[in-house]
């Protein structure tokens, strides 16, 4: 696998020669391979000439003919004298190309134990992801749900059908869904923790990766990963998690783009195929003749801690006396980015950063803030917010970021 790290290098393109690549590249490109594979010769315009290749993502290509793809027009203009950059350096790909493989290509060195990354949890995820991995704020769950497999090799918990009040919804958190430890490493590594990506050292991601595998309850070559369990990248692909082959088609690998376009193509043994309908409808069988009985899955928890309810009340809140309201609704509303400096917002405790954003008088950083400005929307995003609401939150801020004495 290939990823783009660093911005691309592009060298000499104008303006209107990017327009013209742009509007090419939409009408005239499949989905991993340019359409000029599959031109042929010209058909009607307007008349859909459909190829026996199926693209990667198992749609069709189309015959161009005439500035003509089917029933779309595609951009015709000649792109000579383009340039499309120069050929990167080693040291450019080995930037870019910073992937970890489920064989344990680009992972680097380092290790972290369980009980370290249980702090960084604490400290970095928690707040989003809820205590132990259980989910909160909007942000996903990331352990729970049994591992266990049906007769069949299927993880029984990403089963579950949520049809009525006390069934479970499918659990796709790391140990049941994810089918990748190492997939794990690089998300953490590049994009966590959210306002501030890529500022884990490879010792804090290894550690904070095996707490939640911990949690989830995976073990690796049999052992238990408890407290002192040290994770580094020899044991990382070792990790088998439970979802493992219930991904398909097969990606990995050279034949990837081709595994994917035969899967695709054989679409009444992988698929299903029928007649459309939109009423009365019926699922067809894998063979493409037969009808197969539309079922529901059967398997159902009912051990859902708290039962499920179609009750839409938020629970009542409990009153927490040590922390005013202005901190609650800027906990709520403003942390996210003015935790820190990172998201480009001035950081709550710093001072010299707040002196130079009240020179201009408190009443314009209330307007300010009301309003939106730069990369700051109206209210931090909160349109329930009223005005005295988002000034007690600016009078906490600026409190806050005043010289202790």
């Amino acid at each position: 696998m290939f990823k783009l790290d660093r911005k691309s290098i592009i060298i000499g393109t104008s303006a209107i020669a990017t327009s013209a690549l742009m509007l090419s590249g939409c009408m005239g490109t499949t989905a991993f391979g340019s359409s000029s594979e599959t031109a042929s010769a010209p058909s009607k315009v307007g008349v859909y000439a459909i190829k026996n290749k199926t693209a990667i993502d198992g749609g069709v290509t189309y015959e161009k003919a005439n500035g003509t793809e089917a029933a779309y027009s595609y951009n015709q203009q000649s792109t000579k004298g383009v340039s499309f950059g120069r050929t990167p350096t080693a040291n450019e790909i080995k930037a870019w190309d910073i992937d970890a493989l489920p064989d344990g290509t680009g992972l680097p060195e380092g290790e972290g134990s369980v009980e370290e990354g249980d702090e960084l949890y604490e400290e970095q995820c928690a707040a989003c992801h809820g205590d132990f991995g259980g989910g909160g704020n909007g942000y996903p769950q990331l352990a729970g749900g049994n591992q266990d497999k049906d007769e069949n090799g299927i993880v029984i918990t990403l089963k579950n059908q949520r049809l009525a009040p006390g069934m479970d919804a499918p659990k796709r958190t790391i140990g049941t869904y994810w089918p990748k430890a190492t997939t794990l490493f690089t998300y953490i590594r590049d994009a966590m923790p959210y306002a501030t990506p890529k500022s884990l050292s490879a010792n804090e991601t290894y550690a904070i990766t095996a707490y939640l595998l911990a949690q989830n309850g995976v073990m690796i070559d049999g052992q238990e990963m408890d407290e002192e369990y040290v994770l580094n990248a020899q044991k990382l692909t070792k990790v088998v998690l439970a979802n493992n082959n219930g991904f398909y088609p097969n990606i990995d690998g050279p034949t990837g783009p081709a595994d994917v376009k035969a899967f695709f193509a054989d679409r009444a043994k992988n698929i299903g195929s029928g007649t459309r309908c939109m009423t009365d409808c019926k699922d067809p069988g894998m063979d493409g003749k037969t009808e197969a009985t539309v079922m529901k899955i059967g398997y159902e928890m009912k051990d859902v801690v708290p039962a499920y309810s179609t009750v839409r009340d938020l629970p009542p809140e409990v009153e927490d006396k040590s922390i005013s309201k202005a901190e609650k609704m800027y906990n709520v509303n403003c942390k996210l980015c003015h935790a820190t400096d990172n998201m480009g917002a001035p950081a709550v405790g710093d001072v010299a950063a707040w002196k130079e954003v009240t020179a201009k008088g408190v009443d314009k950083v209330v307007y300010n803030a009301i309003n939106g400005m730069g990369g700051m929307p109206a209210k931090g995003g909160n349109e329930d917010l009223i005005p005295s609401e988002v000034k007690e939150i600016v009078d906490f801020m600026i409190e806050s970021s005043k010289p202790k004495h």
